[in-house]
């Protein structure tokens, strides 16, 4: 288990590199928009904008129990994509603290920043 979801949302970068690193099965989900994908990304990372979550996310919630974690620039738009997911149903889902700024300052500083 990624964390227990009854005791939070959210979820540090250092435990989503621990997680990356030890090879978990967790889906790694970018929410920001094409341009900022581009820009940059967490290798291994999926992208689905969250302008896109109500229409792109049955596949998702075809499989409840997968744990989830998304991030997005700083964690707003991402905490929101967080909560609209265990709202229908999937409840191991968290948000990256700080978004992909934070991951660049915190873990790997050869993803640019904006």
């Amino acid at each position: 288990m990624i964390a227990d979801p009854s005791l939070t949302e959210e979820i540090s970068p250092q435990r989503v590199a621990d997680l990356l690193e030890s090879g978990a099965d967790f889906l790694l989900i970018d929410c920001r928009e094409i341009d900022e994908w581009y820009f940059n990304r967490i290798k291994g990372a999926r992208h689905l904008p969250l302008s896109e979550f109500p229409e792109a996310t049955r596949a998702l919630l075809q499989d409840t129990a997968k744990a989830m974690v998304i991030y997005c620039h700083h964690g707003i738009r991402s905490l929101h994509a967080t909560r609209y997911l265990r709202h229908q149903g999937c409840a191991s889902v968290f948000s990256m603290q700080g978004g992909i700024a934070r991951w660049s300052a915190e873990i790997d500083s050869s993803v640019p920043t904006y």
